[in-house]
């Protein structure tokens, strides 16, 4: 039996298209893979540790070839509980929307809580950086109120799936799929249900292959 952990960022639940449609991909995944488990962790509401001055101690005491004591000690073991929360999964799931056309603080919040040496991650002797976080595949779902394809202009102002997909990477997953719906609010509620229609027929097909 595997794990899938959906990570999902919106405030805004059922209105939210990130969530749409990754809880369409989520139920036809149920269906198909019967004996699955899925769990979700809503960053919206989740209690997440701030990554303050201990945290920040005990990261570069990490780093140092140290080990953490007094706060950031106990900082450092709730940031662990975290990332093994993530390790936990075999499969990922993570819808957001674009928020200036970045991503929203609460999962820059938990990208900076897991990104950790030792733990996600680990420097080889040559300097390069080496993920942790192996052998699982990652489905990334993600809206945007505009539309930002490759290669226009406005490509240059998306900062959400390139940083998605590049954190992914330098934590150690190669296999991620994503999935975009775009734009669901420029081009007027007709537009963005078209998109959204395309975006749920999308998921559901790639269900059966996660």
């Amino acid at each position: 039996m595997a794990k899938v952990l959906h990570i999902q960022t919106s405030p805004r639940s059922g209105q939210s298209y990130s969530i749409q449609v990754a809880q369409a991909f989520l139920d036809s995944y149920r269906q198909m893979h019967t004996g699955d488990a899925v769990e979700t962790l809503d960053l919206a509401t989740a209690d997440l540790p701030a990554f303050d001055a201990p945290a920040a101690k005990a990261k570069y005491a990490v780093m140092g070839g140290q080990a953490p004591t007094g706060d950031a000690e106990r900082k450092w073991a709730a940031i662990i509980k975290i990332i093994d929360h993530l390790k936990s999964a075999d499969k990922l799931v993570l819808s957001s929307p674009m928020w200036n056309f970045g991503v929203p603080y609460r999962l820059k919040q938990y990208v900076d809580l897991i990104t950790q040496p030792g733990l996600a991650f680990t420097v080889e002797k040559d300097g390069s950086y080496r993920g942790l976080i192996t052998g699982r595949p990652a489905l990334l779902v993600l809206a945007r109120g505009g539309a930002y394809p490759a290669g226009s202009p406005m490509a240059a102002y998306d900062m959400q799936k390139p940083y998605l997909e590049g954190i992914l990477r330098f934590i150690g997953f190669t296999d991620i799929r994503t999935i975009v719906i775009e734009p669901t609010l420029n081009s007027g509620p007709e537009v963005a249900r078209q998109k959204a229609d395309a975006a749920f027929a999308e998921a559901r097909r790639a269900a059966a292959d996660f």
